[in-house]
């Protein structure tokens, strides 16, 4: 766009942003606080992104496209104003906007929050994927749920996680729209009542239940597009909050308030803690409040296009985003036979077709299992279809293996008390996808492998990705500008063509510059942790700086939610046996090191929370000893989200993907980090073996650890006793013997949580083998190979040769390349790019043709 054209789209937007201040706000530009002009401007933003959403949403229906209906219990996107401008290559206009506003850019865009509609992986995976699907024009709707206040925002008092509300809905929500004419009715508990359709399958009525009134809030989802015909998808989220008729007056006026308002808190938190009865309760009942009030939502909007349940497995494909919704199987199949007559046959037939499964986990204590009598008791209807389809199954697997009971139980849906969601998710789906190749493959040779054994054809890959968009375009300007500068710019929609970057590797040139860029982008860092990350006393009171963080030194950084299977904790001993060699050897001779650690520990998660703990101490000792004096810093992300992300992995130099060989299904934190330059040192797993594959081993060089074949042997065997390694090693002994010793500990609080830690490494888990994910088996070869890391970061142009072969190897990593798969691996849909016609037609509505005369198509 040439100048002029700028400064002109400039003006317009300065002249609606004054008009959205008095209009919406009440308040002119000159009496305006940089809240209220971050609300104005994404107005003013949103308003003409209007008319891309109700095209996009009519050339589907004109075209009467196979549909895509998303649904997952996480999303996790990030500030939505700075991504929409950034996919709409707005980010120079809105800067010059701001500028003729006498504001500051960098201020007014921190004024938006994150949503809290996530915790990890699994919602951050959902929104690079909707990312995706809306660039490249699929047709697709997603469904999660509106949370009031998030999983909860993380603040360390003293070294302790303490769980405060997420209030990121404070203020209005610029970018979402309340759609109270499409609210649905969720239904619970009551008395079923047996009568028979016109084919003669049972269907139930319900008398005396709990009615929940879901009210959506959508929020669009822009595509990145170098024209004005960009596509605009939907993300819906259910609130009941502000829903009347949750709130029961009659039990609040008798004084049992908790029962009053339970319905009306039901999305109040994601993840509330299962470790009670009640936890669990709203658990199932969130679940079932996205799946019932999608499901109706759905089958709404097909009835009004097509009135005919026969094209409604070829129209029709829904996502269950890992076991959370798998109820979508007893739910569409009670409303096809009781509210559509459809044959109880047929109707399965239709929800197989329809429905597809991503399984992202291969601990069982993640595999969601139900208690029966709580599902019985809250969803009567659904467990008796469950009941019904657990006797079907199981009379197959009878059929295809013959006296093999065993087969049976092990397969069952409902066994030992117990409704298994993978199962009913399985039996109900006709494809279930592993996300990474590792991962899939111990799908089917151990986790689900007698499900493989039935259904061979029903288990595909398709291998996580990220947004190269969100991840590299937006959040790190400079290194997009260097590879642009080399291989041009089609590398933002097919990232296939950052192939062409390793051309540049042995370039002194481009190495250095590259070099230059990692250095602002830790000096951006070293900024916001002195801004956003202080040291708080148990009262919250801050009582010291963050430490002095040197940008020469190599940051080192593990960002991700807190498990036990993720192995903080033998990143933590590294650095303890990192701190002990270096106070023992003055002329030690080891490089600077900034070792930054974040993530939330899950409510009722102690171990993860004591681990959390021990970095605190940790860091609280090293950073203030004058014996280690700059060597080694340690700083833990406080409240780690999407934003400080952003900053942080443009940042890294060092990724940190240390899991158990065989527990991470695939990772998407290590993706982002090599894209951003960043060398990984982890172990053969999950996403790791296809990312050094597209590397080549030759520029991985920090692989480690023991592989799943190990790892499962060892299993088999019970020949792993950590204690030989404690009683035989003696500097891996004296860094776990800091656990107990007081090293770290300054009061008996602490000193009890490490101890816990120490016992779960050597001693008894629970009854169980201790050091269960085999942390310190591997120990031994992480430190040997951070040797090699340090080895190799004295040497600048070396390391950033290494750095630019990585990321000229990810481009299979996208999210672009993820939903291709899908559509073709499961999906069956294709792109349905906006109508010419149609987007015209809605921008004579609008009226508002200033902007779009000078623009190219």
């Amino acid at each position: 766009m040439d100048e002029a054209s700028m400064q002109i789209l400039a003006d317009n937007l300065v002249a609606k942003v004054k008009t959205y201040l008095i209009t919406m706000l009440g308040r002119t530009i000159e009496e305006a606080c940089s809240e209220e002009l971050f609300q104005a401007l994404s107005y003013a933003v949103r308003e003409e992104t209007m008319i891309n959403w109700l095209a996009t949403t009519r050339s589907i229906q004109k075209q009467e496209a196979r549909m895509l209906y998303y649904f997952s219990m996480e999303y996790l996107p990030g500030r939505i104003f700075s991504n929409n401008i950034s996919n709409l290559c707005e980010t120079d206009l809105i800067k010059l906007v701001i500028k003729k506003l006498n504001r500051n850019f960098i201020d007014i865009m921190e004024r938006e929050v994150d949503p809290g509609l996530g915790n990890g992986g699994l919602g951050r995976l959902a929104s690079c994927l909707l990312d995706s699907l809306a660039t490249h024009h699929y047709p697709v709707q997603a469904y999660g749920l509106r949370y009031q206040y998030g999983i909860f925002e993380q603040q360390i008092m003293d070294g302790v996680q303490i769980e405060a509300p997420d209030c990121w809905l404070l203020n209005q929500y610029p970018w979402e729209f309340r759609r109270d004419q499409r609210r649905e009715i969720v239904k619970f508990c009551g008395t079923p009542q047996a009568s028979f359709n016109m084919h003669g399958d049972e269907i139930l009525d319900l008398k005396n239940y709990e009615e929940v009134s879901a009210l959506p809030y959508d929020i669009p989802i822009i595509g990145f597009s170098r024209n004005i015909n960009y596509s605009v998808v939907t993300l819906r989220l259910w609130s009941t909050k502000e829903s009347p008729r949750n709130f029961q007056l009659q039990r609040y006026n008798a004084g049992r308030l908790d029962q009053a308002a339970e319905n009306t808190t039901l999305t109040d938190v994601l993840y509330p803690n299962d470790n009670t009865e009640v936890g669990k309760r709203i658990r199932l009942k969130q679940e079932f409040l996205l799946v019932s009030a999608s499901l109706q939502d759905i089958i709404r909007h097909y009835v009004s296009q097509y009135n005919d349940f026969r094209f409604f497995a070829d129209k029709i494909r829904i996502q269950i985003n890992d076991t959370h919704p798998s109820l979508v199987i007893a739910e569409l199949l009670r409303i096809l036979v009781k509210e559509h007559d459809v044959p109880w046959k047929t109707a399965f037939e239709i929800t197989q077709a329809c429905t597809g499964y991503t399984n992202h986990t291969i601990l069982s204590e993640a595999l969601e299992q139900w208690d029966h009598e709580l599902v019985h008791y809250l969803l009567p209807r659904q467990y008796r279809i469950i009941e019904r389809l657990n006797l079907e199954f199981c009379n197959l697997v009878r059929t295809r293996f013959p006296n093999d009971e065993d087969r049976v139980r092990r397969m069952s849906i409902i066994e030992n008390g117990k409704v298994r969601m993978a199962h009913l998710a399985i039996f109900g789906s006709h494809r279930v996808n592993g996300v990474a190749k590792l991962h899939t493959e111990i799908l089917k040779n151990s986790v689900f492998k007698d499900f493989y054994e039935l259904y061979s054809d029903k288990f595909v890959n398709v291998t996580n990705g990220v947004t190269q968009r969100r991840w590299l375009l937006e959040c790190n300007p400079d290194l997009s500008d260097f590879i642009t500068n080399r291989i041009g710019d089609d590398w933002i929609t097919d990232f296939s063509k950052i192939r062409k970057l390793a051309e540049f590797a042995n370039d002194p040139v481009s190495q250095d510059e590259i070099t230059a860029i990692k250095k602002k982008n830790k000096a951006r860092c070293i900024d916001f942790l002195n801004r956003k990350n202080r040291l708080r006393d148990s009262t919250g009171l801050i009582f010291s700086p963050p430490p002095l963080i040197d940008e020469d030194s190599l940051f080192d950084v593990q960002i991700k939610r807190m498990h036990e299977y993720k192995r903080q904790l033998m990143n933590a001993l590294h650095l303890i046996m990192l701190y002990l060699e270096i106070i023992d050897n003055p002329n030690h001779g080891r490089i600077k090191r900034t070792v930054i650690v974040g993530g939330k520990a899950a409510a009722g998660y102690e171990t993860a929370k004591e681990i959390i703990r021990l970095f605190y101490c940790i860091g609280r000792k090293i950073n203030h000893d004058s014996a280690v004096g700059g060597t080694l810093k340690i700083v833990y992300l406080e409240n780690y989200n999407v934003s400080t992300a952003e900053i942080v992995i443009p940042a890294a130099e060092l990724s940190e993907q240390i899991s158990t060989a065989g527990t991470e299904a695939s990772g998407t934190g290590n993706m982002k980090m090599s894209i951003n330059g960043a060398l990984t040192i982890g172990t053969r797993d999950g996403a790791n073996i296809e990312m050094e594959e597209e590397v080549t081993p030759q520029w991985w060089p920090f692989a480690f650890g023991c592989s799943v074949q190990e790892i499962e042997k060892m299993k088999l065997e019970s020949s792993y006793r950590s204690k030989d390694i404690y009683e035989t090693d003696a500097q891996i002994r004296r860094a776990v013997d800091t656990l107990k010793d007081r090293t770290f500990a300054e009061t008996d609080e602490e000193n009890q949580a490490f101890n816990d830690l120490f016992h779960k490494l050597i001693e008894m888990h629970y009854g169980g083998d201790p050091d269960r994910y085999f942390t310190l088996k591997d120990l031994r070869s992480y430190y040997d190979t951070q040797l090699k890391v340090e080895e190799l970061y004295k040497t600048p142009r070396k390391w950033a040769e290494y750095a630019i072969h990585n990321i000229a190897g990810m481009g299979k990593f996208s999210t672009d390349n993820s939903i291709h798969n899908y559509a073709e691996l499961i999906w069956g849909i294709k792109p349905c790019p906006i109508d010419g016609e149609i987007i015209e037609k809605v921008r004579l509505d609008y009226s508002a043709l200033s902007r779009y005369p000078k623009l190219e198509n």
